[in-house]
């Protein structure tokens, strides 16, 4: 299985790069934000995904481990596959996705294109459900509830959680969210992802 790559572009489009390592050259089909940054560097890192099919293997590539874990829990979602999770993740900002997913937004979700109601609908109910229900250190059952009384704060502990974060790693950041002045659910996610390694 192949998890990482770093190397240089040899050649970029559509959204598939050709990144050369030690002389081999891995096509890597990306999310927007993957494909731009390569682009303009000139090189960088990916941390990939390889789905193998009957038809052949396919690689995708994330420019972070919280933007790959957020493609893993989307294409856990019945009906979802690698390049309907690559369009989600190009159409939308990680937080903004998390944050669709924590607070029921179907009709924001569905915005994607290609992505239409129904599917939209289940990801935010397979997604929020796991994320409500299963710490995903632990596998223990916890609900946002559990964590912070507070609407708003239970649907930044849904959005941390979705991005793959541990409850009390969640809980840390809402600590320091709020030390740092943060008031809305965007604050609390945007905290996070810039403190938690």
């Amino acid at each position: 299985m192949i998890g990482y790559i770093s190397g240089e572009v040899k050649s970029a489009l559509n959204g598939v790069v050709l990144l050369v390592n030690n002389g081999i050259g891995y096509e890597i089909t990306c999310s927007a934000s993957s494909f731009d940054k390569l682009l303009k560097d000139g090189r960088g890192e990916l941390y990939t995904y390889m789905a193998v099919r009957e038809d052949g293997v396919s690689l995708y590539g994330f420019i972070s481990p919280e933007e790959k874990k957020m493609f893993l829990q989307l294409i856990s979602v019945s009906g979802v596959g690698p390049k309907m999770g690559i369009t989600v993740l190009s159409g939308l900002s990680l937080s903004d996705l998390a944050l669709k997913i924590a607070t029921n937004d179907v009709k924001g979700l569905s915005k994607v294109k290609g992505l239409g109601k129904k599917t939209a609908e289940r990801i935010i109910l397979e997604l929020r459900e796991k994320i409500g229900t299963v710490d995903t250190e632990t596998g223990e059952v916890v609900t946002a509830v559990e964590i912070d009384k507070e609407e708003e704060n239970q649907d930044a502990v849904i959005a941390l959680m979705s991005l793959g974060f541990t409850k009390i790693e969640c809980v840390k950041a809402l600590e320091g969210a709020k030390q740092s002045g943060a008031k809305t659910i965007q604050d609390f996610i945007t905290y996070a992802l810039k403190n938690i390694r």
